[in-house]
């Protein structure tokens, strides 16, 4: 049976490496967008209920910043990348170079919406080809869309076919760290990509992890 407690602590360092080759990937194409030298790491992937996904940005009610995409292909599902509301502001201020921009405050320029989505797509692109790559199998995301609303309000979509098969998700962190030219380090952004695969997906992902699936 395919459920929370399938994935040992072997697999999820497997799909942690994995997270942070995408992540190396991602943080060479973002800094040459911001223009400053950014590394970007994956601290942690775990299996969570669906439940405990609301949870980890503060419940279904917490206003967030996210990136929505389809997975097709050889494997198929959904991802989301949510930022707190502040931390994805501050991307698209250095980004764009509108000192006072704030997602609190819609509505929003089309250059903010561009950017933010742009970011995702490099994030969740860099991902998803480290994936596919370790995976041997093709995985094709969609163009990305952009959501800044309350969490149960975006994630809701994305979980209205996955739940008819699953109740997991796969939670890869990740943060932003910005370096400055005397080494010192600062985060900037930190976040979760929200992976939910179909079930023949996810058993597809845990036979190449060596996990035996029922």
């Amino acid at each position: 049976m395919v459920n929370k407690e399938t994935l040992n602590q072997t697999a999820l360092d497997v799909l942690k490496e994995v997270g942070n080759i995408g992540a190396g990937n991602a943080a060479t194409a973002l800094s040459k967008l911001v223009k400053k030298r950014l590394q970007m790491k994956v601290p942690s992937v775990q299996v969570v209920t669906f439940n405990e996904m609301m949870e980890m940005v503060g419940g279904p009610d917490e206003s967030v910043a996210a990136i929505f995409l389809q997975i097709e292909g050889d494997l198929k599902g959904n991802m989301f990348f949510v930022l707190p509301i502040e931390q994805a502001s501050l991307f698209v201020r250095q980004l764009t170079g509108s000192v006072k921009f704030s997602f609190q405050e819609p509505p929003y320029s089309d250059i903010a919406l561009s950017a933010f989505q742009e970011m995702g797509n490099i994030v969740a692109g860099s991902y998803l080809s480290a994936l596919s790559d370790f995976l041997q199998m093709q995985v094709v995301p969609t163009v990305p869309d952009v959501g800044i609303d309350m969490f149960g309000a975006i994630i809701s979509y994305g979980l209205l076919e996955i739940s008819k098969e699953s109740d997991y998700a796969i939670v890869i962190d990740t943060e932003i760290i910005e370096s400055d030219s005397n080494h010192q380090s600062e985060s900037l952004i930190k976040g979760h990509f929200f992976l939910m695969p179909d079930t023949d997906s996810y058993r597809y992902i845990l036979t190449k992890l060596g996990v035996a699936t029922k």
